[in-house]
């Protein structure tokens, strides 16, 4: 078997881009089966995710838990040093531009919220979950407009397209340190709920001894490996079992319970 593998989900600057990838190709060799596998940059992630071939990939833990549990295999989840993370788990910092008067989520009733995407744990279901307890006959935007990245939710608050946002703290993080004008003004009005963050998986056909070789490294890493990872601010992976993703369907069932399904 010829396997495919990429870490893309937060390649937001040239050099955390080709840190992730040596990052990726060290932990190929430490598992024992560099030379069986094909490298991608940038893949259409759904379809990369359901590949019987995918060897190693990372994913957003609400797409796993509403689409991918039983096509792929958990391997382990990073713990990052950034402000919103506790051990491997992560939150959303919610974000207004900087002078907006918006003090509470209440202020934002009938204001235009950014999304990246309708699968995003921490750009949608967080917020949804957020303001759901303030949501009157289902609705309390008066738009959603739909970004398609963080980035751009980010770019949208900042220019005065949306009024808030929420952003993962780890692309935040990352931001703050490669393209800190990124994030310049805007300012964190709260965080979001915390939840296990953005687990490696692998795929149907990726046998188990193989993905114990491959947990293994990432739960002992080897100096060379750690290297990178320090690179990455990433403290280290954590094994995570699905009953611990259950606490993401958690956070959409609240805001199900208080008659607020859909981000409105």
């Amino acid at each position: 078997m010829n396997w495919k593998a990429a870490l893309p989900m937060y390649n937001l600057s040239p050099r955390i881009q080709r840190e992730y990838e040596a990052l990726l190709a060290r932990l190929l060799v430490d598992g024992g089966v560099r030379d069986r596998v094909e490298l991608l940059a940038a893949p259409e992630l759904h379809a990369f995710w359901r590949r019987p071939d995918t060897l190693v990939s990372q994913t957003c833990g609400y797409p796993y838990m509403t689409m991918l549990r039983g096509e792929v295999t958990l391997l382990a989840t990073p713990s990052f040093a950034f402000f919103g993370c506790e051990g491997s788990d992560y939150s959303s910092l919610i974000v207004v531009r900087a002078g907006s008067r918006a003090q509470t989520l209440a202020d934002l009733r009938g204001g235009i919220a950014a999304a990246n995407d309708v699968h995003s744990n921490s750009g949608m279901n967080v917020l949804r979950h957020a303001v759901a307890p303030l949501a009157r006959d289902g609705r309390f935007f008066g738009e959603v407009k739909w970004s398609g990245s963080h980035v751009a939710s980010l770019r949208m608050v900042r220019d005065g397209e949306a009024d808030v946002a929420a952003i993962d703290c780890v692309t935040y993080g990352y931001l703050l340190d490669a393209a800190p004008d990124s994030v310049a003004g805007v300012r964190i009005l709260q965080s979001s709920a915390p939840s296990p963050g953005l687990p490696l998986v692998a795929g149907r056909d990726v046998p188990s001894d193989l993905i114990d070789r491959l947990r293994a490294a990432l739960l002992a890493p080897s100096p060379a490996l750690r290297a990178h990872m320090t690179a990455l601010r990433i403290n280290g992976f954590e094994y995570r079992a699905e009953e611990d993703y259950q606490r993401i369907l958690h956070i959409e069932a609240a805001a199900e319970r208080a008659a607020y399904p859909l981000l409105m």
